[in-house]
């Protein structure tokens, strides 16, 4: 039989914390401002949503929409002000103007996570070459996870690479979970699963109202009973 697959799905707030694991959450990624595609939340509102669940929490690093890093010092502060507050688990991905990984940025953020465990986001689908981002991250502590649609245009275009790498899983570089988000829908599970994929993360699949709706505990029951029928 198949192990329990993740569930990982995108909270905004303590009352998408309670409905997401309500549904059957495994996991939140914690973000604020989806209209710049996920920021770092403050550290108000993840002592708010710590208090009131109990699952894990990844918390995105993030300050301002796309994948450069911008003003690392600001983000390695954020990053310093959330592990004081409790905060374990994080998200983050830099690009540098070549498409590879901004090492430097990447780098001073981890440090700054000292041993924490963290994904490397779905800037990975924006790279230039996703191999040579693997290996270049591949020493780097507390990475565990790669969020990835296989391809910048979402699941349905990346489904092949996800296959594909699905099954490299004891290469260099490719030892960190894919938890597979971006333009996922139900109908992809049987391919994934098949293929031994394991994790998903929904975002707008748990507001079937919009972004500016509450998120829907049905909606996630619904994923959650997709998973574990397979």
């Amino acid at each position: 039989m198949s192990k329990r697959a993740l569930l990982e799905v995108i909270a905004l707030d303590a009352e998408d914390a309670v409905a997401a694991q309500a549904g059957g959450a495994d996991r939140l990624e914690l973000v604020t401002d989806m209209a710049a595609d996920g920021l770092t939340p403050s550290r108000a509102d993840f002592a708010a949503i710590r208090a009131a669940v109990d699952i894990p929490l990844r918390v995105m690093l993030r300050l301002a929409d796309g994948f450069a890093a911008g003003d690392v010092a600001a983000l390695v502060r954020r990053a310093r002000e959330l592990r004081a507050e409790g905060a374990d688990e994080f998200v983050l991905g830099f690009l540098d103007e070549t498409g590879g990984a901004d090492l430097g940025a990447v780098e001073a953020v981890v440090d700054a996570l000292d041993g924490c465990r963290w994904t490397f986001h779905r800037a990975i689908d924006r790279a230039a070459d996703r191999d040579a981002l693997r290996k270049q991250l591949a020493d780097l502590p507390g990475l565990d996870t790669y969020l990835t649609a296989g391809a910048a245009g979402g699941v349905d275009e990346g489904l092949p690479t996800l296959v594909a790498e699905a099954a490299r899983g004891g290469e260099p570089g490719y030892g960190p979970t894919l938890l597979v988000g971006g333009g996922l829908r139900l109908e992809h599970l049987p391919r994934l699963r098949g293929a031994g994929l394991a994790a998903f993360h929904i975002g707008g699949a748990a507001r079937p109202h919009g972004w500016g709706a509450p998120l829907s505990a049905e909606a996630v029951a619904a994923w959650r009973s997709a998973l574990d029928a397979r």
